[in-house]
């Protein structure tokens, strides 16, 4: 395995979760926000599960979003 080409790979596939999965979040609570169906006050419990294929890794990471 080429270490410098696996870091890299890595680094790029985080990088295209976090702008997506950012991108996404906001879009929808500005949605639920424009439609009433929440207030701009509530923390919003958030779950990030990432699996591997071919390997046996599965982690969840649980979190919060503020809204205020």
């Amino acid at each position: 395995m080429n270490e410098d080409v696996f870091n890299m790979s890595v680094r790029g596939f985080l990088k295209k979760v976090g702008i997506t999965a950012q991108r996404e979040m906001e879009n929808t609570v500005r949605e639920a926000l424009s439609k009433g169906s929440l207030t701009g006050k509530e923390k919003l419990p958030a779950k990030v599960t990432l699996t591997l294929g071919q390997t046996s890794l599965t982690l969840v990471i649980d979190g919060e979003i503020e809204l205020e």
